[in-house]
C-alpha cells in the first residue's frame, strides 16, 4: 500500500515508514497528507473515505495506475461519466476523474 499510494499520488514519506504506518506528503506542500495504516482484516463494504484523482488525460492516468497495481472496479458505468472507478491493491475504491475544460468560477 505504501509503494502504491506513494507512486500513485507522486508523494513522499513525511518520516521514515514504519512497518505498519506511514504518512505520505505532497513534495510541493500544497495538498493534504495521506496516512496509511496496515490492518489485519480486508475491507468490507463501502469505503468511509473516497479519493478522487483529477487528471487532464484519464486514459493515460488509468493505465499508469493499473501498472502500479490498481484494479478496475467492476461496475456498469452510466452515460457521460467523467470518471473511472479503480481499486487499490487492498480493494479500497477511488476514482480517476477527467478535469473539466474550464470552470465558470475560473
Amino acid at each position: 500500500m505504501f509503494a502504491f499510494w506513494r507512486d500513485a499520488l507522486r508523494y513522499v514519506p513525511r518520516d521514515p515508514p514504519e512497518e505498519d504506518f506511514v504518512v505520505l506528503r505532497d513534495p510541493h506542500g500544497t495538498n493534504v497528507n495521506v496516512s496509511i495504516s496496515k490492518v489485519p482484516e480486508p475491507r468490507v463494504g463501502k469505503n468511509r473515505l473516497h479519493l478522487d484523482l483529477y487528471t487532464d488525460d484519464r486514459r493515460a492516468e488509468v493505465e499508469r495506475l493499473l501498472k502500479l497495481g490498481a484494479g478496475l472496479h467492476q461496475r456498469i458505468p452510466e452515460e457521460e461519466e467523467d470518471f473511472i472507478v479503480l481499486e487499490d491493491p487492498e480493494g479500497n475504491l477511488f476514482c480517476v476523474v477527467e478535469k473539466a475544460e474550464s470552470s465558470p468560477n475560473e
